[in-house]
């Protein structure tokens, strides 16, 4: 995401909030699911890999067009033992909708609850909240995108490595784009991939790359590297980081984690880019995509970000022309899906109303809809953020809990219906999807 949110409220003993929050949670929990909490589903949900065909998501041979969510903010809740209510009820309310895939943190570098508390030295207590996650969603047969370090500065990111680097006094800049560069932050990174993906859950017993609860991962939240605005620092990243991730994981999907913008040698830079400046990112996402060892194709949509004097209306036609332009670029020239692993409407911009934000959601799933029926490229979209009650010093601008307005609930249950009907469901799911979608078929 672009913005970096409010992430936390710290109390004395680490996660802190009011008795009343946690009461909303358990209430939400008994009166919502308390059909699901009477089913435990440990070894009762068989999980295949995902795989790839071409520009499809494949499942057992069927195809796979998802309908999923961020919530990012899974690990850091899974640390304390009164914040881990959120994670199962977020699941299971995830499950009642028929979503299947949620993209969520698997890093948190030398901050608050840190995984990564210095160059390979890992915090065990966090990395059990990671397996904590991954256990839960396997439960409840959710898969998880997984990121792995984030371009900006909430949890660490680029900018924490090259921290440390500068203490130790072997860092080349203090640039924080010399994340890309600097050899010692790129052993750095590397040891921190090779123990993400090496790790034995201490829950499940299997090891991360050996999980289909894992959908895929992503190497970094929205890269950019303004310094180098050709693009050829990122692209050597990307190149040998994916290499070297594939060369340990082979059976889960990658991708790189881009918000989408044309470089600066692309055709498509002045006509379907937001504005001028996003050519000079040091990104390309055509060139970005294209390793064999990317898999697949990630785009984020945040047109009141991107633009400031665009009118609503503005916004949501470039939305849909922005997606066009990737899923046609997936389908003619990369041959790989597409994600929209963000894309999400501020509440603050001027007269904002939710029913632009049900607006902005129902375009987003028409075009991906659209491109199901044709057994399209644009494989699936991600809302940004999930959220449970209670939770409002840990949402943005953005963030929403889906089931506490009505019409929005209709909107995200009724797209996974949509896509139901057209490849069925290869995802088991808690909720019986002929009860979520209730005459809409």
């Amino acid at each position: 995401m672009v913005k970096s949110p409010g992430y936390r409220m710290v109390g004395g003993n680490g996660l802190f909030f009011p008795i009343l929050g946690f009461a909303s949670i358990v209430a939400f929990i008994y009166l919502s699911f308390g059909d699901l909490l009477s089913v435990r589903y440990k070894n009762e949900i068989s999980l295949s890999f995902v795989e790839r065909n071409g520009s499809n998501f494949i499942v057992d041979g069927e195809l796979f067009y998802i309908n999923g969510w961020n919530s990012y903010w899974f690990m850091d809740h899974a640390v304390h033992y009164d914040s881990r209510p959120r994670i199962r009820a977020m699941l299971q309310a995830a499950a009642k909708m028929g979503l299947t895939v949620c993209r969520t943190w698997a890093f948190n570098d030398g901050d608050y609850n840190a995984l990564q508390i210095s160059p390979g030295q890992f915090d065990e207590r966090v990395f059990q909240s990671l397996d904590y996650v991954i256990a839960e969603a396997r439960e409840v047969g959710i898969r998880l995108l997984l990121s792995l370090v984030n371009n900006l500065d909430a949890y660490g990111g680029k900018t924490q490595y090259v921290k440390w680097a500068w203490t130790e006094g072997v860092g080349l800049s203090s640039s924080n784009d010399s994340f890309f560069y600097d050899p010692s932050i790129r052993i750095y990174f590397k040891n921190y991939l090779k123990t993400i993906l090496t790790r034995k859950n201490t829950i499940t017993g299997l090891e991360y790359r050996d999980d289909p609860t894992i959908f895929g991962w992503e190497l970094i939240n929205e890269p950019r590297c303004i310094t180098d605005p050709s693009g050829d620092t990122l692209q050597g990243w990307i190149e040998e980081m994916s290499t070297f991730i594939k060369a340990i994981d082979n059976k889960h999907l990658l991708t790189v984690g881009l918000e989408g913008f044309y470089g600066p040698k692309s055709p498509k830079r002045k006509t379907v880019n937001p504005e001028f400046w996003a050519a000079d990112m040091g990104v390309d996402f055509i060139r970005n995509s294209a390793p064999s060892t990317i898999d697949f194709a990630s785009v984020h949509i945040y047109p009141d970000q991107w633009f400031k004097k665009k009118s609503l209306r503005g916004k949501l036609k470039f939305v849909a022309e922005w997606m066009h332009s990737h899923i046609e670029d997936g389908e003619q020239v990369l041959k790989k899906p597409v994600m929209f692993t963000e894309f999400g409407l501020s509440d603050l911009n001027k007269g904002f109303d939710p029913s632009q934000r049900d607006e902005f959601y129902k375009i987003v799933f028409d075009v991906i809809y659209e491109s199901a029926k044709k057994k399209g490229a644009g494989a699936g979209s991600f809302a940004w953020q999930f959220l449970v009650e209670g939770m409002e010093d840990f949402n943005d601008d953005f963030g929403i809990v889906p089931w506490k307005r009505a019409s929005t609930y209709k909107i995200i249950t009724g797209h996974t219906c949509r896509l139901a009907k057209i490849h069925g469901t290869v995802t088991p799911v808690t909720g019986n999807l002929k009860d979520i979608c209730n005459g809409r078929w």
